[in-house]
């Protein structure tokens, strides 16, 4: 059974930072590439990032130089590291499985004074 469960979302500050995890099972996950991406109110949901089964990342032009995303292979764990947040970043996030689109539950985060 696949699983992916997402955490470290919450409410931050503009110009603060989070942590995202995204634990999976259920799968070879070093096999796989993988997203992260994002749905705000009222929106469809955006693409932010992605890893290669190597390691090797891109990203939407949107937080280009202030996320980073990472995998650990050994632990089946997928990571997005968020720096200077902004409010248009505020949104609900998922980690992702490209081949299928299988994501998990997601996980809040907000932006704002």
């Amino acid at each position: 059974q696949v699983q992916l469960v997402e955490s470290g979302g919450g409410l931050v500050q503009p110009g603060g930072s989070l942590a995202l995890s995204c634990v999976t099972s259920g799968f070879p996950f070093s096999l796989y590439y993988m997203s992260w991406v994002r749905q705000a109110p009222g929106k469809e949901l955006e693409w932010v990032s992605e890893i290669s089964t190597s390691g090797r990342p891109t990203y939407a032009d949107s937080v280009k130089g202030r996320f980073a995303i990472s995998r650990d292979n050994a632990k089946n764990t997928l990571y997005l590291q968020m720096n200077n947040l902004k409010p248009e970043d505020t949104a609900v996030y998922y980690c992702r499985r490209n081949s299928d689109h299988a994501r998990g539950q997601g996980t809040q985060v907000t932006v704002s004074s």
